[in-house]
């Protein structure tokens, strides 16, 4: 991993260590080799990072044979040598994705499964409904949303674009930085390449397109600043997005105590949510795995009393609300309410939520798991809960402000409103993991400061909790809560959050589509045009709205890019100073092995950021310090863009001096 050595002489002094131009072996009868030494290997390769001392015993049948150089396996760079690293990964069964099917209900589609409580009301809050074909309109404008966001380009399109299993908007750049030298972390070396995951395809000769965007990226500077601050954008509003869901879910389910206990007051709601809100995050840290087992049934009773009630509804009140299929009603309903359709179009927006956290939440599951999930079930129940809604409306045309408990019927109220505000705990907790998860890549991209992770599965590396990120969450949802009490307040500042995420997944990969899986020109812009299209539409209507909520949002994903893009400059520069005055190796070889001081017994261990060169700090500790441990061993915590390091490439050694001054460098 490491090319070592403060120069250029250097390199050559420790190619020729404990080495000649050739040497003198035995080799037995079965054609493997024995050293001087009585090391074995069999095809001359030595196995990696140890220096062998033992097996005196030689075998009685050999001759003499002239061979090359012996090499010391702490002087050769440790990726390089055959079949040192292997991939210990296993591909997950069938079973297991039957399991993890069940247990995204509960982790990934929380979110947009709970979108019918709060969508027709806020968009009918915007555009009040004044006949039937308002309805029509409204419906038709959710139903195609629906198709278009999360079921074409979520879930058929971008999950594809994940990162060795890992999504959201850093893994998507990742991805591009591996393919691309367009990253701006520290410490980067040309042989990160050679960890077993992080090849890529390469680009074909004859596609000339992807080359010259590569070249083109890697390039410009200005360029890779810009694609660094497009990913924390997308990011910052992702937590954003952590800090609203919570508040718009809880507050909209318990709102519901309206409709089933008409004297109930706004005050009664807010104390409500502030509890069920502080208990959701307090159960955040006992892991996906056992909380996705344990809210999966849950979820799955609500989808199926969600297409059940849907379904009753249609049967009863009205089944021509079918028509809205036919898209020519959202031009009938723009037509008729103009300005206040567009408006309307941030609540539409509604329905799409959690559309991200699907892609987000990635890391926790398969690829096929969510797919399978969303197609066969969360989509049907939904499409089911809009059409019963919507055949509702078109007796009760009153009833808009409270839309979904209002279309439940009267004997299952107090079931379903049970069912309903555990699924909106449960679609709390969406956007909480996913950004987890966006806490943990934007990290390991140097972009965010280093904080407490948590491992809650043994079998998925993805499955995390960060304590300081959980409750730091919870103090922003329960101020949300407190001052923005009002649905449709929240809910301007939920579609602002989402709709930025989206704009930024599209353009990375928009990104993804040219320079790596190269495909046709034609469906690249096609896809581009179509979808950044449609959310440039829905934006324009939220931005409207801005002084309705949604500023608060707009604050706090300001601030949280300039936590990260200010994190990311110091961490650069921090690097770069240490790089400047690290110590050149022609200083320590004057000092000789003592290295112009006691050498006392015992390892020390020096923590720094050079991948390579010995850093100013270990000079000061020769300057100041009476003694310095006998082994000395430099420890760098280097991160690189890739979802997962396998287990026998997480540690390497090197050594950074002749033998004799027993100085190391350790990679994590």
């Amino acid at each position: 991993l490491m090319e070592e050595g403060g120069s250029e002489k250097e390199n050559g002094v420790l190619a020729s260590m404990d080495s000649s131009e050739s040497r003198w072996v035995y080799q037995d009868a079965e054609g493997s080799e024995v050293d001087n030494d009585g090391d074995a290997s069999v095809g001359g390769d030595e196995s990696p990072l140890r220096d062998s001392e033992d097996d005196e015993d030689c075998n009685p049948e050999k001759r003499l044979i002239r061979t090359g150089p012996k090499i010391d396996s702490f002087d050769v760079e440790a990726l390089e040598i055959p079949g040192a690293m292997r991939n210990e990964f296993e591909d997950i069964t069938l079973g297991r994705s039957i399991v993890l099917a069940f247990q995204t209900l509960g982790v990934v589609f929380g979110d947009v499964g709970t979108s019918p409580l709060y969508t027709f009301s806020v968009m009918f809050s915007k555009a009040p409904a004044n006949g039937n074909e308002d309805v029509l309109g409204a419906l038709s404008l959710v139903l195609y949303t629906l198709i278009l966001i999360p079921l074409v380009k979520y879930v058929l399109i971008v999950l594809w674009a994940n990162d060795d299993g890992e999504g959201g908007t850093f893994a998507l750049y990742s991805l591009i930085c591996r393919h691309a030298k367009v990253g701006l972390q520290p410490n980067q070396l040309p042989s990160d390449a050679r960890i077993s995951r992080f090849k890529l395809k390469v680009p074909s000769p004859e596609l000339e397109r992807s080359l010259k965007i590569k070249e083109r990226l890697e390039a410009s500077p200005t360029l890779k600043k810009l694609l660094l601050m497009l990913v924390l954008a997308g990011t910052s509003m992702v937590i954003a997005d952590g800090v609203v869901t919570p508040a718009m879910s809880v507050i909209s389910a318990v709102d519901g105590l309206k409709i089933g206990v008409p004297g109930t007051q706004k005050d009664h709601v807010v104390i409500i949510s502030v509890a069920f809100i502080i208990v959701l995050f307090s159960v955040q840290r006992y892991g996906t795995s056992k909380m996705g087992l344990i809210v999966g049934p849950a979820l799955l009773i609500w989808f199926c009393s969600l297409g059940a009630i849907g379904t009753y509804n249609l049967v009863r009140y009205d089944t021509s609300v079918l028509r809205a299929f036919n898209p020519i009603h959202i031009y009938y309903y723009f037509k008729r309410n103009s300005k206040k359709a567009w408006y309307s179009l941030g609540g539409c927006l509604l329905c799409a939520t959690g559309s991200e956290a699907m892609f987000a939440d990635l890391c926790y599951f398969s690829v096929r798991s969510v797919q399978l999930t969303f197609v066969f079930l969360v989509f049907p129940c939904l499409l089911l809960g809009y059409l019963g809604q919507a055949a509702y409306l078109m007796e009760n045309h009153a009833d808009t402000t409270q839309a979904f408990f209002s279309s439940v019927p009267s004997g299952a109220f107090w079931p379903v409103f049970l069912v309903a505000n555990i699924a909106a705990l449960i679609a709390s907790r969406t956007m909480t993991t996913a950004t987890f998860s966006c806490v943990k890549q934007s990290t390991a991209l140097g972009c965010f400061p280093r904080l407490k992770i948590i491992h809650t599965s043994r079998k998925f590396m993805g499955q995390i909790y960060i304590p300081v990120m959980n409750w730091f969450l919870l103090a922003l949802t329960l101020i949300l809560v407190c001052n923005i009490s009002n649905t449709y307040e929240i809910g301007n500042a939920y579609g602002m959050a989402e709709v930025g995420v989206m704009m930024m997944s599209t353009s990375l990969v928009t990104l993804v589509m040219l320079l790596i899986w190269q495909l046709n020109i034609f469906v690249v812009l096609s896809f581009a045009f179509i979808f950044l299209g449609v959310e440039l539409t829905f934006f324009s209507s939220v931005l409207c709205d801005v002084a309705d909520g949604s500023w608060i949002i707009l604050v706090f994903a300001v601030v949280m890019f300039l936590i990260m893009y200010i994190w990311n400059y110091g961490s650069n520069l921090k690097y770069e100073t240490e790089v400047k005055q690290k110590i050149s190796m022609d200083v320590l070889r004057e000092l000789g092995p003592s290295l112009g001081t006691v050498r006392a017994p015992g390892i020390g261990l020096l923590y720094n950021e050079l991948a390579k060169g010995v850093p100013a700090i270990f000079g000061h500790f020769l300057t100041t310090l009476p003694a310095i441990h006998s082994m000395v061993i430099f420890v760098c915590i280097k991160y690189v863009p890739v979802s997962v390091v396998p287990q026998s490439e997480r540690f390497l050694f090197r050594r950074v001096c002749p033998k004799s001054y027993h100085i190391f460098r350790c990679v994590a």
